[in-house]
């Protein structure tokens, strides 16, 4: 497989992008992540991870990437009592998750329409 995904790619100026554009497409039909407020959800099946078979799971970045990130960070951090809590209900943290899951699926409608459209112009380009 890896062979046959090489030899697609080519070996000319546009084959790192034929690659991550590729690569894209392959992992496009994994679930995307939620950002959320657990104190908003009283079903704790939502908090699990399916793949990892683990029943509380959180995933946070680097806090200098995402907005999201930084307010994760801080109320893991409040939670182990390294710093005092965030003063924000937690209907309010919902509806920041809500805005950053929205901002985040905008960005990726985008990232696929992006990925179609040289997925496109690559196969008719392509002999």
């Amino acid at each position: 497989l890896q062979k046959s995904l090489s030899e697609t790619f080519g070996a000319d100026q546009y084959s790192r992008a034929r690659k991550e554009v590729l690569t894209y497409m392959f992992s496009r039909p994994m679930q995307m992540a939620l950002y959320f407020c657990t104190g908003v959800l009283e079903d704790e099946t939502l908090f699990q991870h399916y793949a990892l078979n683990v029943p509380f799971y959180t995933h946070f970045t680097s806090p200098i990437r995402r907005y999201a990130d930084i307010i994760v960070h801080r109320l893991l951090s409040a939670s182990l009592g390294a710093r005092s809590p965030i003063m924000m209900e937690k209907e309010a943290i919902q509806k920041q998750a809500d805005h950053c899951n929205d901002r985040k699926m905008a960005s990726k409608r985008v990232q696929e329409l992006s990925a179609d459209l040289f997925f496109s112009i690559f196969v008719r380009v392509r002999p």
